[in-house]
């Protein structure tokens, strides 16, 4: 499938070193509001032609590959599903949950399909774990734990703030890829619960041109959240940037045991099946990612060509959308809060799925 890259920043390079790899897609152009920088990315992987977003969107690509900033995910996608184009999109699928129901409802109005990272659920680790899960080596599942903590980003990212005021924070930057594989492996959340703490109001930036700069601290930097899923599941998650003692957790756990995820943003690690009836753990060990960001896109194009709905679909990414919306106004309201929308339960990849293989 002929594919068009929207975005040439700084992620655009990681993906264009994948999809330049793989079989099933040929990167046509690359687009970007700069498109001397466009025409940089282009060159540096062999693409053929760059230009602006309507070079893009007049062009005979059938699927855009958006990699623009979140604020500029829903007119930007809208704009392609209406040019007739299929759509990959970087997490969020829309920041906020009117503009994800309208990409979702735009997408089906035009016959589209929209598929939404964290890819990260695809990899070799991830669908490991959910296979494990589905094929009952913890049992009949029963709940979930999730425990992201670190003392923040600030100590590394030159430009830290955004993540620290509102629209940020550890649940909407690092959360999606927690509640994808809850997601993945429980069904759709009906409801959450959530309380909030900030440990520092203020921040130092500890690397590049700024550092030594102070800024304050205007989102809640820790976010305590019980979900509880349609099939009857629970899970606790917990998403910190101020903890001096960091530490990374997903598990599954069923009536025989728990399933010990690899950390839901890489796509290496290990999985870890431990009985509840003392037989000695199971390690799958995962040491190395022939591909990382960008098997979304193949999985996508190959469901598209096969006639299903892709894993990493937009009803999964819009609900997940409104999940983290519930949690902030659950943190405002001391209440639990519903969540209205649904998905089809999503099934893992079959064992040995390649995004390389022909």
């Amino acid at each position: 499938m002929r594919i068009g890259v929207l975005g040439a920043g700084v992620i655009s390079k990681q993906y264009l070193e994948n999809l330049t790899r793989f079989p099933d897609v040929g990167v046509a152009l690359v687009a970007d509001l700069d498109t001397s920088r466009a025409r940089d990315r282009a060159e540096a992987f062999g693409v053929p032609a760059w230009g602006t977003s309507a070079d893009l969107l007049t062009s005979d690509v059938e699927l855009v590959v958006n990699l623009t900033v979140p604020a500029a995910h829903h007119d930007t996608t809208v704009a392609a599903l209406r040019a007739g184009k299929h759509v990959w999109l970087e997490k969020p699928l829309a920041t906020n949950v009117a503009d994800a129901r309208d990409l979702v409802a735009v997408a089906k109005a035009c016959g589209r399909e929209v598929g939404c990272a964290p890819d990260t659920v695809l990899g070799a680790p991830a669908q490991a774990a959910l296979r494990l899960l589905a094929d009952g080596a913890a049992g009949t599942p029963s709940w979930g734990y999730a425990h992201f903590a670190t003392e923040g980003p600030q100590g590394w990212h030159p430009d830290p703030e955004f993540l620290f005021s509102p629209g940020g924070g550890p649940l909407l930057d690092v959360g999606p890829y927690y509640l994808t594989m809850l997601a993945h492996a429980f069904g759709p959340v009906a409801r959450v619960y959530a309380a909030a703490a900030t440990a520092q109001q203020t921040r130092t930036i500890g690397a590049g041109p700024r550092a030594g700069t102070v800024f304050p601290v205007t989102a809640a930097t820790t976010l305590f959240t019980t979900l509880h899923f349609e099939s009857g599941a629970t899970a606790q998650a917990t998403f910190s940037f101020d903890s001096g003692s960091p530490h990374i957790v997903l598990e599954f756990t069923g009536s025989d045991g728990t399933i010990v995820c690899a950390d839901p943003n890489r796509f290496v690690g290990d999985v870890v099946v431990r009985s509840a009836h003392g037989a000695e753990p199971v390690v799958t060990s995962f040491p190395e990612a022939a591909a990382t960001r960008g098997i979304g896109v193949v999985e996508m194009v190959r469901a598209i060509e096969a006639g299903h709905r892709p894993r990493a679909n937009a009803d999964v990414a819009a609900h997940l959308v409104e999940v983290m919306a519930a949690a902030l106004a659950s943190v405002e309201r001391g209440l639990p809060v519903d969540v209205d929308s649904t998905f089809e339960p999503v099934e893992p990849l079959p064992e040995g799925w390649d995004p390389f293989a022909r």
